[in-house]
């Protein structure tokens, strides 16, 4: 959800920009089942247009009625909507609408939290009632900086607090400037993680090259520098025998959260083997770490089909999921 906060700080800038005011929208809490969970938000901007989704698109028109007396008044309320007699979800959000004004020293610190990649947490004052009260309202804690939404915020006594904590934005490393390194940089990018791209020199290759990416190492295996951090996967997808090997050995003590190689098992093995020959102390826990061929058997064939079946992968080793048919599993989807 960090990523959906970041572009709500980003289009919140782009509105103030322009004059407008803007109001946040945060489901804080549900009672039964909805399309989405507590924790979602949404921006709504003066001038009717918004970004972001507290459902899957049917809710947001009765937000942005309710939102009316927020702009005029900026007195933060709680919504009620009980999806049981108007959606297929059988449940009751309570959404809490609050002016958002974030100022220059929130939005720096916002940013310098981002860049360090470290957790952030958001404690929301609310009740569950539909009713307005200036004691409603969020409060950011930013690298040990807290910051509320509002000025001269004070919580309201007795207010149910619903405490949100949120890690970096995940991150997808790309090595390989191929056809298909473009349409997974494309699907994953409208995932919403931030993909950076390592090509070697030699491919001639930029950003520009490859839509949606947030950074782009131009580097040889050998002169490689990233940091990896748990919110972090990589896939190995140069096309190079030589050149993957030499990228999995400049990786050999990164501990990502996912590593993927592209290629038949075939293939593998013979990198593997080769990567022991060379570097005998590399662990056989970081091979067995690998997934390769990367990506589920989804039966994909073209580079937008296989790129969806490696972030299909990927989210079921980040979730720790078993991917299996919904309409098997047993139980509510989210647990």
């Amino acid at each position: 959800m960090t990523h959906e906060l970041k572009q709500i700080i980003k289009s919140f800038e782009t509105a103030k920009e322009k004059g407008f005011k803007t109001v946040l929208a945060t489901v804080v809490a549900l009672d039964g089942s909805s399309y989405r969970r507590p924790g979602v938000r949404m921006l709504l901007i003066e001038d009717g247009s918004g970004i972001g989704a507290v459902s899957g698109g049917c809710v947001e028109k009765e937000v942005f009625r309710q939102a009316e007396s927020v702009f005029k008044t900026a007195m933060p309320k709680v919504m009620t909507y009980d999806g049981r007699y108007r959606l297929g979800c059988e449940g009751v959000l309570y959404i809490l609408l609050e002016p958002f004004q974030p100022d220059a020293s929130f939005l720096k610190t916002f940013k310098e939290t981002l860049n360090k990649r470290i957790n952030l947490s958001i404690q929301s004052y609310f009740e569950k009632e539909h009713v307005e009260d200036y004691g409603f309202g969020s409060v950011f804690n930013l690298d040990d900086n807290i910051i509320p939404l509002q000025p001269n915020f004070t919580k309201k006594n007795m207010a149910i607090v619903f405490e949100q904590n949120l890690m970096p934005c995940f991150r997808l490393v790309l090595i390989g400037a191929e056809h298909d390194a473009v349409q997974l940089c494309s699907y994953a990018s409208i995932t919403g993680w931030e993909v950076t791209i390592v090509a070697p020199p030699k491919e001639e290759k930029s950003i520009n090259d490859f839509p949606g990416a947030t950074n782009f190492i131009n580097s040889e295996a050998e002169d490689l520098v990233i940091a990896i951090d748990e919110q972090t996967a990589i896939v190995l997808m140069t096309h190079s025998y030589v050149k993957d090997l030499q990228f999995l050995a400049a990786l050999k003590d990164a501990n990502p959260k996912y590593f993927g190689l592209l290629g038949p098992a075939k293939r593998r093995e013979k990198i593997f083997n080769e990567l022991l020959e060379r570097f005998p102390n590399v662990t056989e826990q970081f091979l067995d770490s690998i997934h390769g061929p990367a990506g589920l058997d989804i039966g994909a064939e073209t580079s937008q089909e296989i790129a969806i079946a490696i972030i299909a992968e990927i989210l079921t080793v980040v979730n720790k999921r078993k991917p299996i048919l919904l309409k098997e599993r047993e139980g509510r989807i989210h647990s």
